[in-house]
């Protein structure tokens, strides 16, 4: 139980500092720490970066935080995908899930070292082309890989979008919550851990309110780098434990 608390509250963390990366730690963590089958830690990762993923955007809607136009049409867009595609997952093994899973990170890790994020634009068309494209493609990704997308929506919706990196932020956990939501509705029927899940949940909701009050001290720039780092460096270790076992 206590090493359920810590990982959850870690994760939380870095949900509520990034805006995303809480399913990139839960899904590996839930397989690796806490020996949970692939596909179960798939269906729990969801349960518990939506329940993060809401309290965050509560703190951060009275600052300011959240685009809500923008997040309702790229979470919308992100459902719809998210739910019909969530039963891909079970067509393939479990080590070429986590390889597929490692090698997008792994891309978005780096796109967002190396190229430049464009100005923050004021006004944004949340029913554009760009956004609802953007949020479908990290909807399919949600459902397949059971993944909340943050590390997908932040970059998308400042690379993309447009929005600035703290109003994406905000934006993301919005997104992220209406995605899980409709993941885990694609689920429906599968065991579920519920005592599990409310453990690591719990302790998830306290590190995402911490993470975001430490958001507000750190630049954006910092921000992103730091959270480009991260992805990358968890991307190589999921190739590096997966890679051999489908060669």
């Amino acid at each position: 139980m206590p090493i359920e608390i810590l990982l959850g509250f870690i994760i939380g963390v870095t949900l509520g500092l990034f805006g995303g990366g809480g399913s990139i730690l839960t899904v590996p963590a839930l397989v690796y720490v806490l020996g949970r089958e692939p596909r179960a830690a798939v269906t729990a990762s969801l349960a518990i970066v939506g329940l993060n993923s809401l309290s965050g955007m509560w703190l951060r809607r009275s600052q300011g935080g959240v685009n809500w136009r923008i997040a309702a049409s790229f979470g919308a867009a992100g459902m719809l995908a998210s739910f019909a595609t969530s039963q891909i997952s079970k067509q393939f093994t479990s080590s070429t899930l986590l390889i597929a899973f490692a090698v997008l990170m792994l891309v978005v890790g780096a796109s967002m070292l190396l190229l430049r994020p464009p100005q923050p634009s004021a006004h944004v068309n949340a029913l554009s082309p760009g956004v609802l494209l953007a949020g479908a493609g990290v909807g399919a990704l949600t459902g397949m890989l059971g993944v909340g997308g943050g590390f997908l929506i932040v970059p998308a919706l400042v690379m993309i979008v447009g929005l600035p990196m703290r109003q994406a932020v905000g934006t993301s956990l919005m997104v992220i919550a209406m995605n899980s939501l409709a993941g885990l509705l694609g689920h429906f029927g599968e065991a579920i851990d519920f005592a599990g899940i409310a453990v690591f949940a719990a302790a998830g909701i306290a590190g995402t309110l911490a993470g975001t009050r430490l958001a507000g001290h750190v630049e954006p720039d910092r921000l992103r780098r730091y959270f480009a780092v991260l992805v990358v460096g968890l991307a190589l270790a999921l190739l590096y434990d997966n890679v051999g076992r489908v060669l």
